[in-house]
């Protein structure tokens, strides 16, 4: 959650940039509210003050011997005031942190301005489209004739967007997610962690997807528990409610899980095969870092990401999300697409966001600092490192040949077990 002290000091320039963000937010009640309860505050203090010399005068009647049974009854009377004050202020802060958790993320002041995905920026181009002499297949007829995937069975296990990887095209994403798990650790320094696919839901309130994006989650109703929508949720929550010191940031986690999302609102959109899916896997990139070097610490997120694409030799782009295409918890991201020749069209693959401050004061993860020993609030980012499920489609058509079969990326031939899928 963004500050409620930047919002009482700042208010135009807050409300500025929830307006750019596409937001229609407004912080008058918020502000009220948050004056009712300093007041309160104020009159709890005061009161204590009045109390705490009320007892002192009150001792030193007592060593002189004069009767102090009117000033007790009256400190008595205080002690209530004070106790009434203090439910009143609690209710109130309640009351504020509620209005607080349905603020977004404000955007970096290094954010293109933009309404939607079409006022994002092309920020640069690896590699080139594939060039055919052949007539391109798409994943699906290509993963269909080699037995890689069977969705109408998977629909008949669990439903439309489930996904069920058969032979070859289990084995392809099992070594996609070994593949991508081990770059991340041996050549970037990431640690790996296995983190569980159900959270809290005070988990999914420090990362942004509780309270406002509920529908888009699954519950366990009957245990109070929430299927991942990314390993975001879980990495995150490692240090919540820690104090870190200094010296052991950055820390930087890299995670494999299963994905979950119900994709509430989405109705229209390309769901054939796998361009849109209630259940993928992914390995996510999360790091916790110093204020100070956070956005240094995004551009390399993204090299991380894009090292992965790079290493499998797949044409893509780097994209800058405009304000109004930010995401409800960051403060800035890069968006990392795939050319999928069969498709005809770019395929996001990550996103790789800076949230500042935004999830470390909704789960209170903060760091020691050494200088001062002051305590603040730590800086998280996280990406995709990647998501396979579009990747899985780029690599598909991109590496076809004109008789159906595909030719596995080197680098991923030892995890696959052979150079060609037939």
């Amino acid at each position: 959650m963004i500050s409620v002290d930047l919002i009482r000091k700042q208010t135009d320039l807050v409300q500025e940039k929830l307006t750019c963000k596409g937001e229609n937010i407004s912080l008058d009640n918020l502000l009220k509210l948050d004056g009712e309860y300093r007041e309160h505050l104020s009159k709890a203090n005061d009161l204590r003050a009045e109390r705490n010399k009320a007892s002192e005068d009150i001792a030193k009647a007592k060593r002189a011997g004069e009767n102090a049974n009117e000033a007790i009854s009256a400190m008595r009377s205080v002690g209530d005031e004070i106790k009434s004050l203090e439910e009143k202020a609690q209710s109130l802060k309640s009351e504020i942190e509620e209005h607080l958790l349905g603020i977004p993320n404000l955007p970096h002041d290094s954010v293109p301005t933009g309404k939607d995905a079409s006022d994002n920026v092309e920020v640069r181009q690896w590699g080139t489209p594939l060039e055919s002499d052949f007539e391109l297949k798409d994943h699906l007829t290509l993963g269909e004739n080699l037995g890689l995937f069977d969705f109408e069975r998977g629909a008949k296990i669990s439903g439309s967007g489930f996904p069920l990887y058969t032979g070859n095209g289990a084995k392809l994403e099992r070594a996609l997610i070994n593949y991508m798990l081990d770059v991340q650790t041996e050549q970037h320094g990431y640690k790996e962690v296995f983190p569980p696919f159900v959270v809290r839901s005070d988990s999914a309130t420090t990362t942004g997807q509780l309270p406002k994006f509920a529908e888009d989650m699954y519950p366990s109703e009957k245990d109070g528990l929430w299927l991942i929508p990314t390993a975001e949720v879980p990495v995150t929550n490692i240090h919540k409610d820690e104090i870190l010191s200094e010296s052991q940031l950055p820390i930087n986690y890299a995670a494999y899980s299963a994905c979950f999302r119900r994709e509430a609102g989405s109705y229209g959109k390309d769901t054939r095969g796998f361009l849109r899916l209630h259940q993928f896997n992914k390995v996510e990139l999360v790091k916790f870092v110093k204020p100070e070097t956070s956005y240094d610490a995004l551009e390399a997120l993204v090299t991380h990401a894009e090292a992965i694409l790079q290493s499998l030799e797949l044409h893509y782009r780097v994209v800058e999300l405009c304000a109004g295409d930010l995401s409800f918890s960051a403060a800035k991201c890069y968006d990392l697409e795939l050319w999928a020749p069969g498709e005809g069209k770019w395929l996001e693959v990550s996103s790789c966001s800076n949230f500042e401050s935004f999830q470390a004061r909704r789960g209170n993860i903060r760091y020691r600092r050494e200088d001062d020993k002051k305590v603040k609030f730590i800086h998280t980012l996280n990406g995709s490192g990647v998501a396979t499920p579009r990747l899985l489609v780029a690599l598909l058509e991109t590496y076809q040949n004109e008789d159906g079969s595909i030719t596995v990326p080197k680098p991923l031939q030892p995890y696959v077990g052979a150079e060609v899928l037939h």
